[in-house]
């Protein structure tokens, strides 16, 4: 029988990219002419491979039409006719997996329900389509409908369907479930089955049944090894991931580039440069190393493990890069200490005109600190809306960080409120924002609408409640929110957490309490909790409390200038001038410096930076001439320095050897500049104005 439906109009439901589509349905008319020149017709195959490219395409109009056209030749979907009854089944398994593939389920269930006749991939198709969808309740039911059905017979395809969709640790009892069927129906020599249980178990955290599975496959291909390569570097078992990947490498199966991915990414787990190396100069010896996967994760590699000379030659080198590259080297500058550099590669990116996305936005967006330019931050932002990156989580959440890291918390406020939809770092960031700039309270109530809002609260999120507590005094609130980590949801505290309830005594004068809190600690004590019992005995003036977290800091951070300069600092406001000098030379003698301390101010949209000392500044000698006339001024008025507050250097205590703090500079520096501008002529007649002030704003500034 001729079927009798037309393809005159089928281009006009051809999408201008479905190219590949359309040249093989002009191959199929060459094939099948018909004695019409304005008609043509196809058979059960050609209609089969239209409707999987369909579906491969998600090309659901087109598909749909074919649909109809089937459905008016009753002869493609007639399942009484027993010699015609393989075509026709393969027809309605192409529509069912071309639904599915749409995303129509409730097409495809209507295909799947009206089948005269089905068999084993019909049902697989049907249980593929509904757990590809996210439909893990139908599809496994569908599944214990087959198995129950006492009709059909699964295979191995249905096995790797489910294996493939139990991907977290709330499906591994379905793993075990189908595992046991592999045995109990003969599957388990076969190379896929025990491929998707590996991967399955690893990704539903079962990493030793993975293991068992994999050391009792007897025959074993390269998608084999590396699934469990992979998987081990994932669940960031590093030191088993490259032993294994050096045993495959030595062995009859030779790695692919997933396997090769897989063992670099255990390399910068573990900062093994020696072996990220060794593994590159594989990469280079097979020929690789030019594809963009394989280049990324060298870069990020070398960047990890402190290398970011050989990430940047990488990156300059490659022939091509993308967007996962460039926000790698992005990620690698920053993380290296280098965040200007990366702020100045990404607004060269941005000037070349290289589209940018919303991964390269929120890298750069934590970049950002209060050092750094929040007129340039504004800009981003307006970047941001420009690129319609408005409504996405990962760039309104930077956005929160970035202006609240710029002192402004306003603008921070209003990304928050205006978020159409938030997740817990986006509560995390805003609650961070009002820690950070002191506004304990508001923090606080900001926590109680999280939870109204039905949000789960992280370990993030009681740190930054600590932290506030700590800002404003709320002590028992804080032990409060300590314990409810772990009895109301079920998190383990951190050293971060423990540092911030220490810091939290310590600010309200807790001294003894705070000692006795770390003597109980279930874990020994770390550098960050020593460092914040020390800055509060620094606070208190508490020499001997001071001087037992010292010696515990210099025993867990002998490298660290810390404990000497607090030290020293308390000592200071004891007026104990020997022990001072004696704590500044014995870091000395230990060979410990103090990184320079620095204080910035932007104007203009420029960051002018200044250091104790400062002789590089152009405008340097008129600074040191107003600040000394300032002294003076303020001296005569009855100003006594806070002689805590003296540089490490100024081991006499005289007041004439006192050095201006580098905060004195850049105060000065804005007073001048908001009074007279930026030019050269008006900055000295700034200064010598600025010298004239009265005395009481003198000692103000």
């Amino acid at each position: 029988m001729k079927p009798k439906w037309l393809f005159q109009k089928l281009n006009s439901y051809l999408p201008s990219c479905s190219s590949r589509l359309s040249s093989p349905l002009k191959t199929l008319i060459l094939q099948n002419p018909s004695s019409e020149t304005s008609n043509f017709a196809l058979n059960h195959v050609d209609i089969s491979f239209l409707l999987s490219l369909c579906g491969r395409e998600g090309n659901l109009r087109l598909g749909s039409s074919l649909h109809a056209s089937i459905i008016k030749s009753f002869g493609f979907l007639d399942g009484n006719d027993p010699n015609n009854l393989r075509n026709v089944i393969v027809v309605w398994n192409s529509l069912l997996s071309m639904y599915s593939r749409c995303g129509e389920l409730r097409e495809a269930t209507k295909v799947f329900d009206h089948m005269p006749v089905k068999d084993t991939i019909s049902w697989n198709s049907r249980i593929s389509g509904l757990l590809n969808n996210g439909d893990f309740e139908t599809g496994f039911r569908v599944f214990k409908q087959l198995y129950e059905s006492g009709i059909y017979q699964f295979d191995q395809a249905t096995l790797t369907t489910v294996l493939t969709a139990c991907d977290k640790p709330d499906f591994c009892c379905v793993s075990k479930m189908i595992h046991s069927l592999v045995f109990l129906y003969g599957y388990e020599r076969e190379i896929t089955v025990g491929n998707a249980l590996i991967t399955s178990y690893f990704r539903c955290e079962c990493c030793s049944l993975a293991r068992r599975v994999f050391d009792e496959m007897s025959e074993k291909n390269v998608v084999t090894w590396t699934a469990v390569v992979s998987g081990l570097a994932q669940g960031q078992f590093y030191e088993d991931s490259l032993k294994l990947f050096g045993k495959m490498h030595g062995g009859p199966v030779a790695p692919n580039s997933l396997t090769y991915l897989s063992s670099l990414t255990s390399c910068s787990g573990l900062q093994a440069i020696r072996e990220g190396r060794q593994i590159h100069g594989l990469v280079l010896k097979l020929g690789v190393d030019y594809d963009l996967c394989i280049e990324s994760t060298l870069m990020d590699m070398y960047s990890k493990c402190g290398s970011l000379e050989d990430a940047w030659k990488i990156f300059e080198s490659a022939e091509e890069v993308d967007e996962v590259s460039m926000t790698v080297i992005l990620v690698g500058l920053a993380q290296n200490g280098f965040e200007e550099e990366s702020i100045q590669v990404f607004v060269k990116i941005v000037k070349n005109g290289v589209v940018i996305d919303s991964n390269m936005i929120s890298v750069i967006l934590g970049v950002f600190g209060s050092d750094t330019s929040l007129a340039l931050g504004k800009q981003i932002h307006s970047l941001i809306i420009k690129r319609s990156y408005g409504s996405n989580y990962f760039v309104n959440n930077g956005l929160i960080n970035m202006y609240s890291k710029c002192g402004d918390l306003g603008d921070s406020i209003k990304i928050f409120s205006m978020m159409p939809q938030r997740n817990s770092v986006s509560w995390n960031s805003m609650i961070a924002a009002f820690a950070r700039h002191g506004n304990g309270s508001r923090a606080l109530q900001l926590y109680e609408e999280m939870r109204l809002e039905g949000v789960q609260p992280t370990d993030v999120t009681f740190l930054s409640l600590l932290h506030a507590c700590a800002h404003v005094g709320l002590v028992e609130k804080g032990m409060e929110f300590l314990e409810s980590m772990a009895k109301d949801y079920g998190i383990s505290p951190r050293m971060e957490h423990y540092a911030c309830v220490v810091d939290m005594m310590g600010r309200a004068g807790l001294l003894n309490e705070a000692k006795e809190f770390i003597e109980e600690l279930p874990e020994k004590p770390g550098v960050l909790v020593w460092q914040a019992l020390l800055g509060a005995c620094s606070i208190h003036g508490n020499s001997e409390m001071g001087k037992y977290a010292a010696n515990q800091l210099f025993l867990h951070a002998p490298e660290s200038p810390a404990p000497y300069i607090l030290l020293a600092n308390i000592y200071s406001s004891e007026g104990r001038w020997t022990e001072r000098a004696r704590t500044i030379k014995k870091m000395k003698d230990m060979g410990v410096t103090k990184e320079t301390g620095i204080s910035w101010i932007e104007i203009e949209k420029e960051i002018h930076r200044f250091v104790v000392e400062d002789r590089m500044h152009p405008h340097a000698k008129i600074i040191y001439g107003v600040l000394g006339e300032l002294f003076k001024l303020m001296t005569d008025e009855g100003y006594v320095p806070d002689r805590r507050n003296a540089p490490y250097g100024a081991i006499d205590g005289a007041l004439e050897n006192m050095i201006p703090h580098s905060v004195s500079w850049s105060s000065t520096f804005l007073l001048l500049l908001r009074k007279h501008g930026s030019e050269t002529q008006h900055f000295i007649e700034a200064a010598n104005s600025f010298m004239r002030m009265d005395a009481k704003m003198a000692a103000f500034c």
